[in-house]
């Protein structure tokens, strides 16, 4: 009996909904053994991909460019750092701040 539009799957019993899972998972292992019988990947589901034909004269390109996102530790930027004067600057007004907000609090 297969599943058609005037079935509704609620309407199955247990027993039945179990029974399908089981045939369900044959035919997976099944297309599964079929796909490692005719060469294809086992493991994927789908077809293979099609790879995309790329000319000798695009490999030279690639080759003789260097690629765009590779990272170079030369180029990173430096590290902001702050001067001592601005670093005590910014000591004494959270020091302001946090006497302040505890002399309030009591």
């Amino acid at each position: 009996m297969l599943l058609n539009d005037r079935m509704n799957p609620l309407d199955l019993t247990v027993n039945q909904l179990k029974r399908a899972v089981a045939i369900k998972e044959q035919i997976e292992n099944l297309n599964r053994e079929l796909r490692s019988i005719l060469g294809a990947s086992a493991k994927s589901g789908a077809t293979p991909k099609n790879k995309r034909a790329m000319s000798a004269s695009a490999k030279k390109t690639m080759v003789a460019k260097p690629a765009k996102l590779s990272v170079n530790p030369a180029a990173k930027a430096k590290k902001k750092t702050m001067s001592p004067a601005a670093r005590a600057k910014l000591s004494a007004k959270l020091k302001a701040y946090w006497a302040a907000k505890k002399a309030g609090k009591k």
